[in-house]
C-alpha cells in the first residue's frame, strides 16, 4: 500500500464529517473498540483535553509551542488540516510520516474483519495518534476536540487538565439549539479531579459550574483576571488578531492552574518563547496569516458566527481598498454572518471543492440582499485571482469564511 492508497481509503471508503457533513456519530463505543485493537494508547498518555467553539486550534497550538519551549516531547493532534492531512498529527512540531501513516492503515485493515463496528475518518485518526504519540514517547500530548466534547472521539482520554475556551451558536444540528445545550455537551469533557479552565464563560457561568459540580473537576475562570496584562505578555503575541488576546488569556490561564499540578515546570522564560513562536514551533497556519505585504493580502480560518463577530474590525483596519474572497459552508448561519461583513468592500464569493460548500451563486445573492457588492466565483483559485488582479499595491485582500477555501488558496499565494 503506498501513502497515496491510504489517505484514499481514509478520506473515500470511511465516512467523512468533514467532507460530506453527514458522518458525525455520537458515542464513544467504537473509539474505545478501535483504540483496544491498537493497546488502548490512552492510558498511556498524559494529556491536555481542549474544547470550545473559537479558538481551540490556536489555544492547543499555542499550549504546545510553550510546553516544547518548557522542555517536554510535545504531540500534538488538530482538526482539520488546510493542506496535508499529516498536518493533524505532529511531534514536536513534525508531522507524521508517510510511513507511519501507511502501516497504521495496514494494521487496520488487517483486522477488520474481527471489528464489529465501521469508524469513521475521525475515529480512526484519533486512534492513529493516540497511538503514534505513545510510539513516539512523548512526555505529553495537546489533544483538541473535533466537534462538541461529550461525545467526541477524543473523549476516551482522562486530561492532566481540560480547557473550554468559549460557546457560540455552531452545529447545532448535533449540540443542541442553545447556548447552554452547547456548553453542557462541551463540558462533557470534564472529569472528576480533572482541573478544568473556561476561557468565555460569560452569561453561561452558572452552567459551567453547575457542570464542574456534576463531573467532580474543579473549575476556573480566565476571564476573571487579565493573566496576559499581569504577566507583560502582549509583546509574546504572535498570532494577530484582536480575539487572540482572549485566547492567549485563555492559555496563560491554563498555564498557571498547570503549574500547580505536581510534576509540571512550565518557566517564565518558555512561556514567552513558545507564545512568540507557536507558529514556527507548531506549524499553525489560518490564523490571520499574512501571505504577501503588497497588496496585504491575509488569510484567516474563522468559520461562524462567533469569528466573525471580531473579523470584521480587523478587516476594517486593513489598508487602501479591501477586497474579500469568502466562501462557506452551506450548514453556518451564512445570512447571520453575512450581516455582520463590511459593506464598503469589494467581495469575490466562492465555494471550496467540498460537498458542503454552499454554492457561490446562492451566496452572492444573500450577500446583496445584506448590501454586499461583489460577483461570484465557481472556484477559489479563480476568486483569489481575480481579487489579487484587481488590487492595487496599497490595497488589502482577506481570504476566509472556511477552513475548506484557505486550503484552496493557490500555490502563488502561499508564503
Amino acid at each position: 500500500m503506498t501513502y497515496q492508497d491510504s489517505i484514499e481509503f481514509l478520506f473515500g471508503q470511511l465516512a467523512s464529517f468533514e467532507r460530506d457533513g453527514a458522518s458525525y456519530k455520537p458515542g464513544l463505543q467504537t473509539t474505545l473498540e478501535l483504540s483496544a485493537m491498537f493497546g488502548s494508547p490512552e492510558r498511556r498518555l498524559k494529556t491536555i483535553h481542549v474544547a470550545g467553539t473559537n479558538g481551540k486550534g490556536s489555544t492547543s497550538h499555542t499550549l504546545a509551542a510553550v510546553l516544547m519551549s518548557a522542555g517536554y516531547k510535545v504531540g500534538l493532534y488538530t482538526s482539520p488540516h488546510l493542506f496535508d492531512f499529516r498536518e493533524r498529527i505532529r511531534v514536536d512540531g513534525r508531522m507524521i510520516g508517510q510511513g507511519e501513516v501507511v502501516d497504521f492503515v495496514e494494521r487496520y485493515l488487517a483486522r477488520q474483519a474481527d471489528f464489529t463496528r465501521r469508524p469513521t475518518f475521525f475515529e480512526l485518526t484519533t486512534v492513529m495518534a493516540l497511538e503514534h504519540f505513545v510510539r513516539e514517547g512523548v512526555d505529553v500530548a495537546v489533544i483538541e476536540v473535533g466537534l462538541g466534547g461529550r461525545l467526541d472521539s477524543t473523549n476516551i482520554i482522562t486530561p492532566e487538565l481540560s480547557v473550554i475556551t468559549n460557546i457560540s451558536m455552531d452545529h447545532t444540528q448535533f449540540l443542541g439549539n442553545t447556548l447552554e445545550e452547547i456548553a453542557v455537551e462541551k463540558c462533557g469533557i470534564m472529569k472528576p479531579g480533572v482541573p478544568a479552565v473556561v476561557g468565555e464563560a460569560g452569561k453561561l457561568r452558572e452552567v459551567f459550574e453547575r457542570e464542574a459540580a456534576g463531573h467532580g473537576s474543579p473549575v476556573v475562570f480566565a476571564e476573571d483576571a487579565d493573566y496576559v496584562g499581569e504577566a507583560g505578555a502582549r509583546g509574546w503575541l504572535s498570532l494577530r488578531g484582536a480575539y487572540q488576546l482572549k485566547n492567549a488569556n485563555t492559555v496563560l490561564c491554563a498555564l498557571s492552574v498547570l503549574r500547580g499540578l505536581r510534576g509540571w515546570d512550565v518557566p517564565t522564560e518558555a512561556v514567552s518563547e513558545g507564545m512568540r513562536g507557536v507558529c514556527r514551533l507548531t506549524g499553525l497556519m489560518g490564523r490571520w496569516t499574512q501571505l504577501k505585504e503588497r497588496p496585504y493580502v491575509v488569510c484567516d480560518t474563522g468559520h461562524n458566527a462567533g469569528a466573525w463577530e471580531y473579523l470584521p474590525s480587523e478587516i476594517g483596519a486593513m489598508p487602501g481598498r479591501v477586497h474579500i474572497v469568502v466562501g462557506f459552508v452551506a450548514d453556518k448561519d451564512v445570512s447571520g454572518i453575512v450581516g455582520m461583513m463590511p459593506k464598503g468592500a469589494e467581495y469575490y464569493f466562492t465555494q471550496a471543492s467540498t460537498p458542503r460548500a454552499l454554492k457561490s451563486a446562492a451566496l452572492a445573492e444573500t450577500g446583496a440582499r445584506c448590501g454586499l457588492k461583489g460577483r461570484a466565483f465557481d472556484d477559489v483559485a479563480s476568486a483569489c485571482r481575480a481579487a489579487l488582479s484587481d488590487a492595487g499595491e496599497g490595497d488589502s485582500v482577506f481570504i476566509g469564511g472556511s477552513n475548506f477555501v484557505v486550503s484552496e488558496i493557490p500555490p502563488e499565494l502561499l508564503p
